[in-house]
C-alpha cells in the first residue's frame, strides 16, 4: 500500500501563512512530479503549485509571489509554504504525486496518488 501523508493546514486570519508538508509512504521506487491542488465549496479541484524531480515548479496565477513549493528528493517530501493567504484560499487541499512503486511483482506499478486533503480556512 502506498499513501501520502499530509501535514498542516488550519485556521489562519487573512495575511496570515501556513505550511503545508507531503511525504509519501510504502514500498516505493520513485517519485516523479508531485504536486498540491484545492478545492473550495461549490468549485472544482484546482492545482494549486506542483514540482518535477528536477525542481521545475509551476504555479496557478493565484497564488504566484505568495505561495511557495520546495522539495526534498531524499525524502520525497514537498512543502507548500503559504503567506498573505485570503479568504479566497479558504479550501481543502490535497497532495498528489506520481508514483512508481513495488507490490510484490518485479517491475513498479504506476500510481496517480492522492492524499486524504486537509483544511484551510482563512477568516478573522
Amino acid at each position: 500500500q502506498v499513501h501520502l501523508v499530509e501535514s498542516g493546514g488550519g485556521l489562519v486570519q487573512p495575511g496570515g501563512s501556513l505550511r503545508l508538508s507531503c511525504t509519501p509512504s510504502g514500498h516505493i521506487y520513485s517519485v516523479n512530479d508531485m504536486g498540491w491542488y484545492r478545492q473550495a465549496p461549490g468549485k472544482e479541484r484546482e492545482l494549486v503549485a506542483s514540482v518535477t524531480e528536477g525542481g521545475t515548479t509551476t504555479y496557478a496565477d493565484s497564488v504566484k509571489g505568495r505561495f511557495t513549493i520546495s522539495r526534498d528528493n531524499a525524502y520525497n517530501r514537498i512543502d507548500l509554504q503559504m503567506a498573505s493567504l485570503q479568504p479566497e484560499d479558504t479550501a481543502v487541499y490535497y497532495c498528489n504525486a506520481q508514483i512508481l512503486y513495488y507490490d510484490g511483482s518485479y517491475v513498479p506499478r504506476a500510481l496517480d496518488a492522492w492524499g486524504q486533503g486537509t483544511l484551510v480556512t482563512v477568516s478573522s
